[in-house]
This record gives structure tokens, sequence and C-alpha cells, in this order.
């Protein structure tokens, strides 16, 4: 059976790893917004990774319902407490965990 922590080990190991300018490094966590932590790209090749090796169609997913995602400027945080007002939804690694348990894509 698939765990959350390995589908979150293997986002970990296909998505490049997020930094501070300081060059301390800040891992990936489950419940993270995959949208802000890498980009279309490297997100899609990892998808189409993680439907390969867990046997998972990925094709169904709608990322319409996904994208588009505002990035929140590195340095907005000093000058704005106030989130981020999105107009998607977040794609998590618990969602694809939950769905690589499942055996199908579960959300949308």
């Amino acid at each position: 059976m698939v765990t959350d922590s390995e589908v979150l080990q293997f986002f970990r190991d296909e998505l490049p790893v997020m930094g501070t300018l300081s060059g301390k490094m800040i891992p990936l966590q489950i419940d993270d917004a995959l949208q802000s932590y890498a980009e279309f790209d490297d997100l899609s090749l990892a998808i189409d990774k993680f439907a390969a090796k867990f046997d998972i169609d990925t094709s169904v997913i709608n990322f319409n319902s996904y994208y588009p995602w505002k990035i929140e400027w590195f340095f907005r945080k000093w000058f704005n407490k106030a989130p981020v007002k999105q107009i998607s939804k977040p794609l998590t690694v618990q969602m694809f965990a939950e769905s690589a348990k499942a055996g199908r894509w579960l959300y949308d």
C-alpha cells in the first residue's frame, strides 16, 4: 500500500528544492501548494513520473481548476501581512497521496 510519506518523498526527489536568500533549504511539506513550490514545467514532469510510478491516470486532472496561481513576491511579507488571495484551488502532495492509495485521481 502506498503511504503519504512515500508520495511526499517522491515529490521531494523530483522537484527542485526551494531556498531562502540566506541559503537555507525549505523542504516540501505534504500540505504545501505545489503551484507555489515549483514552476509548472517542473511540476508537469513530476506529475508524469508520478503517473508512471503509481499507475494513476493523471490525464483526467483539470489544470484549469488549479491555474492561474498568484506567486507571492518574496519581499511581500515585509510590507503586507495579508495572504495573497488565490482564485484557484491549491494542488497538494496530499491530493496525490490520497489518489495513489485509491488507484485513481480523486479530485475535480
